[in-house]
């Protein structure tokens, strides 16, 4: 066991409650989730910030001291890479995004230049035993999530019947997040309880701390049960578990934002395949990018997962050529969050009435 001291905490650890000052340990378990401790070896231009556990955003240099976790990323605009079968002191590693996910970069953006290199310190311990020195590698996540019973069922969802609102994209960066946040604000202006969750992606704050600071009375994401990277495997019970555990809030809606796209690595397409899932689905908002990326979303909603959408939204909307081409191209009605978020609001909001009774 070493000491070390941290210039940086990433988000993605942010439930172990770490200080600056930390106890590394040699013995790495390759698993994803667990926390490392790094250091910097090059400086970027671009893409080269963290988003530290306070949720605010930090400059990265070369030299600095990160605490991370091991994780892997699927990115279509972005770094893709995974948790490589080992891990040991002196390693070099990459951050893959910027939550402080580590792993070895096996596909790099040109927009955003080369990674991150990393030097591996050593793993983040933590000491759960009250008064005795046994530190064993911290991991992420306050609460893990719950195990189906045996022999293997899937995991019951009960909303109590609660509307819920699910926002999906065609792709990441198609506008889900300011969708997200748009339609939470205008159901509070109605004088609403609304929480709020993002189901799949990669570990990062900012889209839920987004729908906080939009009004959500709770918020959660998949990281805050231990998970780093959502997929197909784990999505539908991620989703089901976050539904349950903010229905017990009896909030009068709930909205959550797919992450990344219909068509990815991160699970979307399991937990709108779900049953159970989508028979809770009050309202589908769809974010696109473009009118033809509009037209595709809506065709896999329709036809492979049986959806009708209430409303499209996203950079395809942005003027009235889009909306135009939307309703008369789709027969769905169209908004834009950023211009027209009210507007957005209170079709989703007609739509849940429509569908209550």
């Amino acid at each position: 066991m070493k000491r070390a001291v941290a210039d940086k905490i990433a988000s993605v650890a942010q439930s172990c409650g770490l200080m600056l000052e930390l106890r590394l340990g040699a013995d790495i378990p390759a698993e994803e989730g667990v926390v490392v401790a790094v250091e910097v070896l090059n400086d970027k231009a671009t893409y080269n910030e963290l988003e530290l556990a306070s949720g605010r955003m930090a400059i990265v240099q070369r030299g600095d001291v990160l605490v991370g976790a091991l994780g892997h990323r699927r990115a279509l605009f972005g770094y893709s890479g995974s948790v490589p079968a080992s891990v040991r002191p002196g390693d070099t590693l990459q951050l893959l995004n910027l939550g402080g996910v580590l792993g070895t970069c096996e596909s790099a953006d040109p927009e955003r230049g080369e990674p991150f290199d990393c030097r591996v310190l050593g793993t983040v311990l933590d000491f759960p035993y009250l008064g005795e020195r046994i530190g064993v590698p911290a991991r992420v996540g306050g609460a893990k999530l719950p195990k189906s019973p045996k022999p293997v069922k899937p995991l019951k969802l009960d909303t109590k019947g609660i509307p819920v609102v699910a926002v999906a994209g065609t792709c990441m960066d198609s506008g889900k997040t300011s969708a997200a946040c748009a339609i939470v604000s205008r159901l509070r202006h109605k004088g609403l309880v609304v929480d709020a969750f993002k189901a799949t992606g990669v570990s990062a704050r900012r889209d839920i701390l987004a729908m906080e600071d939009a009004g959500a009375r709770e918020t959660r994401i998949f990281t805050d049960l231990g998970v780093v990277t959502t997929t197909n495997g784990n999505g539908p019970d991620l989703t089901k578990t976050m539904l349950n555990e903010l229905a017990e809030g009896h909030p009068d809606i709930i909205v959550f934002e797919l992450g990344d796209g219909l068509l990815g690595a991160y699970g979307v397409e399991a937990i709108l395949s779900d049953d159970a899932i989508r028979s809770v689905l009050t309202s589908v908002v769809l974010s696109a990018n473009d009118p033809v990326a509009a037209w595709g979303g809506v065709t896999l909603l329709r036809e492979r997962f049986g959806i009708e959408p209430t409303v499209v939204t996203g950079p395809a909307t942005d003027n009235a050529v889009g909306i135009d081409i939307i309703r008369s191209q789709l027969a769905l009605d169209a908004a834009n969050a950023r211009t027209s978020g009210a507007t957005l609001g209170d079709i989703v909001l007609e739509h849940c009435h429509e569908r209550a009774h």
